[in-house]
């Protein structure tokens, strides 16, 4: 057992959306049941509004300040002691942070408006503060280690038992991934390994021999693998002018589908360039009106819509709209009874939650009719869309998948030290004018360069060598205690891949690997490959880079189980220490939507109970207090219990929600812990609770199951009210009362 520590603390985050509002019910559970173990729970705020608070204390009263939590943990995560459990928090795009900034104005926050265009000193610092927030900027900070991620036993076998439904396939159908395979970040890429730790700088160097300096210290390490790469904006037009004609000669739905909230630069400037191509006819009559007041297509067509009102041209804009809309092809919608379209908002459409829904859904996604329909799913860059294409053929060849007896495709994720893609946005740049964009070393020499044009996104990351080498470790001992095949899934042809490959090919003989089954194959191979395994049955380990990582481990949970919320998600820190994910968010703002409306939350937190387990065992390897193993023993039977019971939260109003799944979760988890043996003190302190809990059964569910129907009131979206919100989610008087017995 490793050395105990005195200040052993298992840190609970609160976040946002529904998984904060579940927070509220079952954080006070947690509490109070760690509480009676000896077990030391605290709480830090990574939400958005707590973020963007943390960034202007100057501003703020006494009051209001809030510490920098994200930084705080940040540190943690470097240290042995660190035990993390992280629910899924809004990465937020331009929209959103403004949505946010507003709230907390409104709520009697001083905070600055975001400058979308700094001039002065002060205007730059404020956006400096603001972009520290925006996109993925919980993640990087936290995963001080690789990912671990796949569907628990308990889990899998539910599924099985009790099979989601997926849409069938037709043979005839349309639906196709749209991609350009040329002139994009794939196949413009270029990679270097370093020598030697370096300070590089990135420069930009007009035509004229103008050279701009772009980001003055890029630290690198010995072993760091450095990639560079550029969209070509001129091509990426071309390619968009043509899938919105081939989407309406096809009579199929279009849609864009991007990650504009972890690919926080790139991103919304590409999905800004799907905007203009859908809508050519509007930014030819009304481009620059639009510019001068403001209004970015990069923020999508909603924020246009709200904006334009202000302008004197505002009705023809908004008719240019309604014409553009008509004469295109029909537009793949979020929310048809709202006229929410796939280009409404950036962050509405992230192609790791999008893809796969579309693909449990027939290859279908929703129409303005309010109909499915066949889609022509555009990915602009080609770097992982063909293992969205793969999936796509092979349900046309031999149908939906079925999740009674199909195998798993569980992850094991390269994304320490904000590995690959999702570590560029400090690097990532919209080149000025025409010229090149290089890299060069602390000697002067170039080690990458890429000519550009106006407008082109160059974008370049780091992926250092400890992660690398951590990740194949992770790999193979996954594959050891699983006894399931391990697969890389790298492009030999593909700058960067090609580097990572002789790095796996370097660091495997470090370990024993025999009797075991290693490949490397290409994604869209490796992915062919483990969906024939998947549909006899097998399961497949993918392991990944840090990309493929997200996407995958939302497809085939998707696929396999409904939901990614029902994963168990693992990430062993390289100092020591572990953080736990709780499953993805992408469902998270519809679940707020139906709480404010008919006040039911119909958020899982099934992420949140699996997460627990190897926390508290963590808890009791580092403090040596043996009731958190026995608290982790009997949550993980009440979990299964949980399950077999079928007590998950149901679709709709009448049924239990998330507040009565957290009841359930409790009373057999005391159950559990009445009956257990191995700590009589602990048995003897659950057992009036668990009598307790099951003869007011009934009581308490009515009592949770009262108040849904009529509206919610929880006093902010970003930033609920802690009374309001505590209120809503713990209705419950006989509930709250027999917990606090404890």
């Amino acid at each position: 057992m490793a050395e105990h520590s005195t200040n052993a603390t298992i840190v609970y985050t609160y976040t946002d959306e529904a998984p904060l509002l579940a927070t509220y019910s079952f954080l006070p559970i947690v509490e109070a049941y760690a509480a009676a173990a000896g077990v030391d729970v605290e709480s830090r705020d990574i939400s958005l509004a707590g973020r963007i608070l943390s960034q202007f204390p100057e501003r703020l009263t006494d009051e209001q300040r809030i510490g920098d939590h994200l930084a705080e943990l940040g540190d943690l995560a470097t240290r042995p002691e660190a035990n993390i459990i992280k629910l899924p928090n809004i990465s937020a795009s331009v929209p959103q942070l403004k949505a946010a900034v507003k709230e907390l104005r409104d709520q009697g926050y001083d905070l600055p408006d975001y400058p979308e265009s700094p001039s002065t000193d002060e205007e730059r610092d404020v956006r400096a503060r603001y972009d520290k927030v925006k996109g993925s900027a919980v993640n990087p900070v936290l995963r001080e280690g690789n990912s671990d991620r796949r569907a628990p036993a308990s889990v899998k076998n539910y599924a099985k038992a009790h099979p989601h439904r997926m849409g069938a396939w037709s043979s005839d159908s349309r639906t196709n991934v749209a991609t350009m395979g040329e002139h994009d970040f794939r196949s413009n890429e270029k990679s270097v390994v370093l020598d030697a730790d370096d300070t590089l700088r990135i420069e930009h160097v007009a035509a004229d021999g103008t050279t701009t300096v772009l980001k003055e210290q890029v630290k690198v390490l010995a072993g760091e693998v450095v990639d560079a790469t550029y969209m070509d904006v001129a091509a990426l037009r071309r390619f968009l002018t043509e899938q919105v004609a081939r989407a309406k000669a096809d009579d199929v739905l279009f849609s864009a589908h991007l990650k504009a909230t972890m690919m926080k630069v790139s991103d919304p400037i590409i999905f800004g360039h799907v905007v203009q191509a859908f809508f050519p006819t509007l930014f030819e009559q009304y481009g620059e009106q639009l510019a001068a007041a403001g209004i970015s297509p990069n923020d999508g067509l909603g924020a246009l819509l709200s904006a334009v009102d202000s302008l004197p041209e505002g009705e023809a804009i908004k008719a240019a709209v309604q014409q553009g809309l008509a004469d295109g092809p029909k537009l793949a919608m979020v929310d048809s009874d709202r006229g929410i379209t796939n280009l409404h908002v950036p962050s509405d459409v992230i192609i790791d939650a999008s893809m796969p829904a579309m693909i449990r859904t027939s290859g279908h996604m929703w129409g303005p009719d309010g109909e499915e329909a066949d889609t022509l799913a555009v990915i602009p860059d080609s770097s992982y869309a063909g293992v969205y294409q793969t999936v796509i053929d092979d349900c046309r060849a031999h149908g939906a998948f079925d999740p009674a007896t199909m195998g798993s495709v569980p992850n094991v994720g390269l994304m320490a030290k904000a590995a690959e893609e999702y570590g560029s946005h400090d690097k990532t740049f919209e080149a000025p004018s025409a010229g090149t964009i290089r890299v060069v070393s602390s000697a002067g020499e170039t080690l990458i360069e890429h000519d550009v044009q106006p407008g082109d996104v160059w974008r370049a990351c780091q992926t250092k060598d400890e992660p690398i080498r951590d990740w194949v470790k992770l790999a193979v001992s996954r594959a050891r205690a699983s006894g399931s095949p391990a697969v890389f899934w790298l492009d030999e042809t593909r700058a960067h891949d090609a580097n990572v490959i002789a790095k796996v090919k370097e660091y495997l003989p470090e370990h024993d690997t025999d009797g075991l089954t290693i490949e490397i194959l290409a994604p869209a191979e490796a992915c062919a490959y483990s969906l024939e395994r998947l549909r006899r049955g097998e399961d497949t380990i993918s392991v990944t880079g840090n990309v493929l990582r997200d996407y995958n481990t939302d497809l085939f949970p998707i696929l396999e189980l409904g939901t990614s919320a029902k994963m168990l998600s693992v990430v062993p820190l390289m100092n020591g220490g572990g953080l736990f994910e709780t499953g993805a968010g992408g469902s998270a703002p519809k679940h707020v939507q139906q709480l404010v409306k008919e006040n039911y939350l119909r958020w899982d937190s099934l992420g949140e109970f699996f997460a627990l387990v190897p926390s508290l065992e963590l808890y009791a390897e580092q403090s040596g207090r043996a009731g958190a193993t026995v608290l982790a023993g009997a949550l993980d039977r009440a979990t299964e219990t949980f399950l077999n019971e079928d007590k998950s939260p149901t679709r709709r109003v009448g049924g239990i929600d998330n507040r009565g799944s957290h009841f359930f979760l409790a009373l057999y988890w005391a159950q559990e812990l009445a009956n257990q043996t191995d700590d009589a003190d602990l048995a003897a302190r659950f057992a009036p609770l668990a009598e307790r809990l099951a003869a007011e059964e009934q009581t308490i569910v009515d009592e949770l199951n009262a108040v849904q129907g009529s509206p919610a009131d929880i006093g902010g979206y970003y930033r609920p009210d802690p009374e309001k919100a505590a209120a809503v989610m713990r209705p419950s008087a006989t509930f709250n009362e027999a917990l606090a017995s404890l």
